[in-house]
């Protein structure tokens, strides 16, 4: 009886993550300055970053904090840290484990903003 319990347990909450992970609550875009990118945690790494949005210069900027799940993103978002970004995200309520991530925004793409006087953005190849 118990080892049936325990069998629906682990079921449910591997569905639960499932279910997290593959539908997304919301998604849209974000630009600012790439602040931070890194390989963190105790147990299990993960990727996050930090994005410093500026709305007035002058002004201290509102940080916006996301996890990279999507490892053929890692070199890109290495060489854009320091440079102004847009970044297309996913956001994900509801993770069982921070294992999978910090935070419930999920990067799926980069873009760096080359020119900053007309914010024109180019794909990075």
């Amino acid at each position: 009886m118990f080892a049936w319990l325990a069998a629906i347990v682990v079921l449910l909450a591997v569905l639960w993550t499932w279910f997290t992970l593959s539908w997304n609550y919301s998604d849209g875009e974000r630009a600012g300055v790439l602040q931070k990118f890194s390989r963190k945690g105790w147990i299990c790494k993960t990727y996050e970053g930090e994005l410093a949005l500026y709305v007035v210069a002058g002004v201290a900027p509102e940080i916006w904090y996301f996890s990279v799940r999507d490892e053929s993103l890692l070199g890109t978002m290495n060489e854009s840290t320091g440079r102004r970004v847009r970044l297309h995200y996913t956001e994900h309520p509801f993770v069982p484990t921070s294992c999978l991530a910090e935070t419930r925004y999920f990067v799926d793409r980069v873009e760096q903003i080359r020119d900053s006087t007309n914010y024109q953005v180019v794909p990075i190849p």
